[in-house]
């Protein structure tokens, strides 16, 4: 592993190189270092990658295809249990389309073919990292909202999933064996633990946690 001093906020973007070619690892470290990325770390083997202990923070991945141990998707496999999915940047000097394909199907952001541009990798780099903050983000959002839904009572929540499908506050109480009331208290509740200002702020949250209504 070749280690780029890095900066001591946490929150600096991450990039990291897998490549078996030094040589190519150190051009690599050293343009994307002097074109102002200060946390740039390399590894000459997928092995050495996966040990290192990566900081939950913006990143992305530029990994050769043809490994010396081995293939770069198998790596990219390993990786796509990954939440959110670290972005990955191919480059291989011996890609194929049928490749470069089966690569792109399984995630990849691109697929750069050696010798690199340095534009166009350079490019390539600040499209991953950007697409990786969106993704961070959503990730986060979707983190906090299965949290608060946590929070509610099983009453809670099953009123919460019959009201996002359209039912009148009398329709679920019929269905839950309850009062008016007690549904208008419940979906109250419901709103306030979720942080829903209007209805159609629940209904749009209970959409992004792929809640439908519990069976009864």
């Amino acid at each position: 592993m070749t280690r780029a001093a890095l900066p001591d906020a946490p929150s600096a973007a991450m990039i990291y190189i897998v490549d078996d070619d030094a040589h190519l690892r150190a051009s690599l470290v050293n343009l994307l270092e002097s074109s102002g990325h200060e946390a740039v770390i390399s590894f000459d083997s997928a092995e050495a990658f996966l040990r290192f202990e990566r900081p939950d923070v913006n990143s992305c991945l530029i990994l050769d295809l043809m490994l010396g141990e081995g293939s770069g998707l198998h790596l990219q496999a390993q990786l796509q249990q990954d939440a959110p999915p670290l972005p990955i940047i191919f480059m291989s000097g011996v890609g194929s389309i049928a490749v470069s394909v089966q690569a792109m199907k399984a995630g990849a952001e691109t697929f750069l073919t050696k010798p690199l541009r340095q534009n166009e990798l350079l490019d390539a780099v600040e499209t991953a990292l950007a697409k990786d903050r969106q993704r961070r983000a959503s990730c986060s959002t979707l983190k906090q909202l299965r949290a608060r839904h946590q929070t509610l009572t099983p009453r809670e929540r099953q009123t919460m999933a019959l009201a996002i499908t359209g039912l009148l506050n009398k329709q679920i109480a019929d269905r839950m064996g309850i009062s008016n009331i007690t549904v208008k208290i419940h979906r109250g509740h419901a709103m306030k633990k979720m942080g829903a200002r209007t209805f159609a702020d629940l209904v749009r949250m209970g959409e992004a946690l792929g809640i439908g209504p519990a069976p009864f």
